[in-house]
């Protein structure tokens, strides 16, 4: 079975791989009601607006580091880690944290959070 730290490595993976790898994996793995926030003051609220937005140029390069596990039940995840990734040119450093619940024997993801460093 897939656990949520899994699916944040596969999901930067299909990030990298271009908008229908995106759009295939997040389908797949977005809960129907999603908050997501971004550097800038980006806030995303519910799946077909956070698929929508998945049309950019893909990642470059990316690497994650001290991921981290906190699990408040059985059925929730709060998977932290550190990024750094680099997109036609242009570095990208963040700390980021993605909440999954697990649903009909399944994660998904219900927030994801990006904090500039």
């Amino acid at each position: 079975m897939t656990g949520p730290e899994d699916l944040e490595r596969l999901g930067w993976q299909a990030l990298s791989s271009g908008p229908e790898s995106a759009v295939a994996f997040y389908d797949d793995v977005l809960d129907d009601d999603v908050r997501m926030l971004f550097p800038g003051g980006l806030l995303l609220a519910g799946r077909e607006q956070v698929l929508e937005t998945m049309g950019g140029a893909p990642w470059d390069s990316h690497r994650l580091t001290d991921l981290d596990v906190l699990r408040p039940t059985e059925d929730v995840a709060v998977v932290s880690y550190g990024v750094e990734a680099e997109r036609t040119g242009a570095a990208y450093s963040a700390l980021v944290a993605s909440v999954y619940v697990r649903r009909d024997g399944g994660w998904r993801l219900v927030s994801h959070q990006h904090t500039p460093r």
